[in-house]
């Protein structure tokens, strides 16, 4: 080898040793690497781990980037679930949002007998909203630490929990939950702790983000998801609710005070001792045939620039059953739809102390329905006496009337009404005297078309041959027919029906006033409601079945107490006396009034 390769050679060996002292990488850079290796490593065994072992959960290590983010170190986490109980409730609270995962009501059961959940699972969220370093925390997402442990109460015991998310030692934001027994209540209190420097500074309100989907309890899902949607109250005590029969949202403006998950007979409860400061709400129904409805409700915190904010607030998880609501206070009894007008009286202020005094007796509920109905038309039959009386005096004044018309005929109806109401001023007789009674009698009976369909008390109870009165019997099943869509026929509808037809059938025999075709109507009207109260709670069917038997028999007893020789006497009285002893009626009145104007219509025409 001459000189010139040596040469060669001892300057290439010269640039690869420089080379490799120059490109040597650092200290800081080889502990990276080494880093960087050993997490693949890990998360190479935990893979493996999670193949081999599904109930093992292996906690993935932050890099740096990672820790540098708010809250960055509870972004991943191994989740724990405690749980707070009593006589009623069974609340499941997660490390995992620091949420409400699951609540079980202890002392009731779904349709088919399974343990009733108002949560489930991972269907729900639970967090705070809010920007921290420019970034979007949402706490649902984080986890949280806790030294709590399952906690059980009764009587008059109490306990709680506290469940942390950490920012850093001195800032942080508590979840504190507690329950004490004989109540439907889990107590929630956030705490936030230094967190003033943590929040934006652009930003003086927390947003609370509360959804759900419910899935279904009852046996009709149709009418638990028309009786299901999101009710809120305002500070001033105003309850209001979202659409019924269709998705709806609506955005809060005022100061709310609670708001309410509500399904048919279970409501789910946020309340707030210091209110929120309104907030968007919605309800959808879900395409999941299980979910009855999706809520969602994004509420608002006032935020203020000090070291510890404290918002107390409490859940109330139970039954719709309007004594417990009305003792929990707030107006959550308000929830229950008794109806509008009259009827929502009606049933706050009568029928349900009334139905409350006959349930304390323990007696079987169709006992209870069967006596709250006699009580009521015992009450209403003062009533019925004058509206049956006064058909009886328009079936005496029939043939009369009948021979008015043959005189007069059907070319004037003016003058033909004209004679009728002479007739009836003669005889002392209001032909609206028999409608009356039954006007006023209809605010009842319509109330309880709303009464019996919200009656907590009737969940699950049987009598005779129906399994549960507050849903409808189904003793014939079938393929759902077209159009109309029934897959059943409710035998207490059938009977309710049938008595309806009798006492129509016994009314038209003794009227004297009705012709042709109200008869027909009267016969329709019932084949009608067999149709669309056939899906209507068995208790509301056997309430009008005997309410029609009573009235039914009360019409035979009056009818025989009731002598038309005597009514007919006692018109041809009223018919003899001079015209100024006759006081009119305010119908009368009108009535003669009116047919004045026509007949000075019909002379300016001519």
């Amino acid at each position: 080898m001459d000189r010139n390769s040596i040469t060669g050679l001892v300057l290439i060996f010269v640039i690869i040793a420089g080379s490799f002292y120059l490109m040597k990488p650092s200290d800081e850079e080889i502990k990276r690497e080494r880093q960087l290796q050993d997490s693949l490593a890990k998360a190479r065994a935990g893979v493996e781990t999670l193949k081999t072992d599904t109930v093992t959960e292996v906690t993935p290590v932050l890099d740096s980037a990672l820790l540098s983010s708010p809250f960055g170190r509870a972004t991943v986490g191994e989740e724990k679930i405690l749980t707070l109980e009593n006589e009623h409730i069974r609340a499941s609270i997660s490390t995992k949002g620091g949420r409400v995962k699951s609540v079980e009501l202890k002392d009731q059961k779904t349709y088919d007998g399974q343990p009733l959940m108002l949560f489930e699972g991972d269907h729900n969220k639970f967090g705070l909203f809010f920007s921290a370093a420019g970034k979007n925390i949402i706490t649902n997402d984080l986890f949280f630490s806790t030294e709590g442990y399952d906690v059980q109460v009764a009587g008059q015991d109490s306990a709680s929990v506290t469940f942390r998310l950490t920012y850093a030692p001195d800032k942080y934001i508590d979840y504190i939950y507690s329950i004490k027994g004989g109540d439907h209540n889990l107590g929630f209190t956030i705490v936030t702790k230094g967190m003033q420097d943590v929040v934006a500074p652009t930003e003086n309100q927390l947003v609370l983000n509360w959804e759900a989907s419910l899935f279904q309890k009852e046996k009709d899902m149709k009418s638990e998801r028309q009786r299901s949607t999101l009710y809120y109250a305002l500070t001033d005590g105003e309850v209001d609710h979202l659409n019924t029969a269709k998705d709806d949202e609506e955005e809060v403006k005022d100061k709310i005070e609670w708001i309410s998950f509500k399904q048919h007979f279970f409501s789910n409860v946020l309340i707030s001792d210091q209110g929120f400061n309104g907030g968007k709400i919605d309800v959808y129904t879900s395409t999941d045939d299980r979910i009855v409805k999706l809520f969602s409700a994004n509420l608002h915190l006032d935020f203020n620039r000090q070291d510890i904010n404290t918002y107390p607030m409490h859940f109330f998880f139970g039954p719709n059953q309007y004594k417990v609501l009305k003792a929990h206070g707030y107006g959550l009894e308000k929830q229950i739809d008794m109806g509008w007008g009259p009827m929502k009286w009606i049933n706050r202020f009568i029928t349900i102390p009334v139905f409350n005094f006959l349930d304390s007796f323990n007696w079987s509920y169709g006992l209870v329905i069967l006596i709250l109905t006699v009580m009521l038309k015992l009450v209403l039959s003062p009533l019925t006496y004058r509206s049956y009386v006064s058909m009886a005096k328009m079936r005496v004044l029939k043939p009369e009337m009948d021979q008015i018309k043959e005189k007069v005929g059907q070319d004037n109806p003016t003058l033909l009404q004209q004679e009728y109401l002479k007739l009836y001023k003669q005889a002392g007789v209001n032909p609206l005297g028999g409608c009356i009674p039954l006007l006023l009698q209809m605010p009842f009976t319509i109330a309880f078309f709303f009464f019996f369909p919200n009656l907590f008390e009737l969940r699950g109870e049987s009598f005779l041959w129906v399994k549960d009165l507050s849903t409808y019997d189904s003793p014939i099943t079938f393929s759902p027919l077209p159009l109309i869509g029934m897959d059943h026929i409710s035998l207490m509808c059938i009977l309710m029906t049938v008595a309806t037809l009798l006492s129509t059938w016994y009314n038209n025999s003794i009227s004297g006033a009705a012709n042709a075709q109200m008869k027909y109507i009267g016969y329709f009207m019932p084949l009608i409601f067999l149709f669309v109260l056939n899906s209507f709670p068995a208790g509301l069917n056997y309430y009008y079945f005997l309410s029609t038997v009573i009235t039914f028999g009360q019409q035979v007893v009056i009818r025989n107490m009731i002598n038309d020789d005597k009514i007919l006497a006692i018109i041809e009285a009223n018919k003899k006396k001079p015209g100024s002893e006759k006081k009119k009626s305010k119908f009368q009145q009108r009535m003669e009034e009116y047919m004045r104007q026509q007949q000075a219509q019909g002379k300016g025409k001519k």
